[in-house]
């Protein structure tokens, strides 16, 4: 893991392991207060400066299912050079497959996104000498760079199959291949993980892998819609509106201050986080609205703009699109009389999926929308 962070990356790096190793991001071992002082801690640093490509990949998404799922013995090995920046993680899913795995856009109990039974994904059996595993994935946040990849993979056949996560010690490992793919200027960093017989290990004991995945799915859409909420104020605070373009600008200022406002809601009920696919969907359409604003105006098409353009596109592609993000919160909340799980609501009352009953629920759902 690269670990020569600025000043302010390594305070947020600090705020994050302290989450980590009380509870993770979705903070179950922290008290509330406590809890709710990391997060404004947290937003305070992601709103000056973005997160640095390791920290999101080992710190809000791979670490914290380490410490959800993994045995004592695991934890007790991986999560302390993890915690302190000293070696990289990134979590594998099959391409595409990302925003469904953490629960931000579909439904992650079936494990249907990890390759089905069929061609495709990865796919995990046992050998000799333990778990191997054969398959591809792609886009994978730091796959290029980790020393430990944390995969997702399809086990137990078509019928009754199920996704499982599984440790690659990318240095020790034998049959996995790393691949760089190209990515715009300000994208994150990805790679493409080739697996042929890959030795592997399970994380934990198989249980309650869809919950962790969902846990973490919803820390990570708040991390990044404070991010792409203040990367969008910064970059519109320094653009002026060109001949013509006030009413855009005006357009671009309202939604930035629209993005924030959720992105801080997430912030203020970091527990619960259920309104954070709403929050990061708003956020990655400000941050491209003000880059485009300011590629249009005064910041001339400088390279900034065109790296936020670029950086919120690519979260978009990984974590969205932003319509899903939106369809899913408004089908788990029940909103159209049914929830995420398939359940009629009765009139009067709306899902527990979203934490929302009676009419009062469906009105605050709604405004959130």
């Amino acid at each position: 893991m690269d670990a020569a962070f600025t000043a302010e990356q390594d305070a947020i790096r600090r705020t994050l392991t302290e989450l980590l190793v009380t509870g993770g991001p979705s903070g179950e071992g922290v008290g509330g207060e406590r809890l709710r002082e990391l997060w404004r801690q947290l937003a305070a640093g992601l709103e000056r400066v973005p997160l640095a490509p390791p920290l999101l990949a080992t710190a809000v998404l791979a670490a914290p299912l380490v410490a959800a799922l993994g045995s004592e013995e695991q934890r007790a090995a991986l999560l302390p050079d993890l915690a302190a920046g000293r070696s990289g993680a990134a979590l594998a899913v099959p391409a595409g497959a990302l925003s469904v795995a953490l629960g931000l856009t579909g439904d992650n109990a079936g494990g249907g996104w990890a390759g089905g039974g069929r061609s495709g994904g990865v796919q995990a059996r046992r050998g000799e000498r333990g778990w191997v595993l054969y398959g591809q994935a792609e886009q994978v946040l730091d796959g290029r760079s980790a020393d430990l990849l944390l995969v997702a993979a399809h086990t137990g056949g078509f019928a009754r199959g199920r996704a499982l996560l599984f440790l690659v010690r990318a240095k020790d490992a034998v049959g996995p291949t790393r691949v760089r793919r190209t990515a715009a200027e300000g994208a994150r960093p990805q790679g493409t993980l080739q697996l042929r017989d890959a030795e592997a290990e399970l994380l934990g004991s198989g249980a309650g892998v869809a919950q962790a995945l969902g846990a973490v799915g919803r820390s990570a859409a708040a991390v990044l819609a404070v991010e792409a909420a203040g990367a969008a104020e910064r970059l519109l605070g320094r653009t002026a509106a060109g001949d013509g373009g006030r009413a855009r600008f005006a357009e671009a200022y309202a939604a930035v201050q629209a993005a924030r406002s959720a992105a801080y809601r997430t912030v203020w009920q970091p527990a619960d986080a259920g309104d954070a696919p709403l929050a990061l969907a708003q956020g990655l359409e400000a941050l491209r609205a003000a880059a485009t604003e300011a590629m249009r105006g005064g910041d001339g098409g400088s390279g900034e703009a065109r790296a936020c353009f670029a950086r919120a596109a690519g979260d978009e592609l990984l974590f969205g699109p932003v319509e899903r993000l939106r369809a899913w919160a408004v089908e788990t909340a029940g909103l159209f009389g049914r929830t995420g799980d398939g359940r009629a609501t009765e009139a009067g009352g709306t899902a527990g999926a979203a934490g929302t009953t009676g009419a009062a629920g469906t009105a605050g759902a709604k405004e959130a929308v």
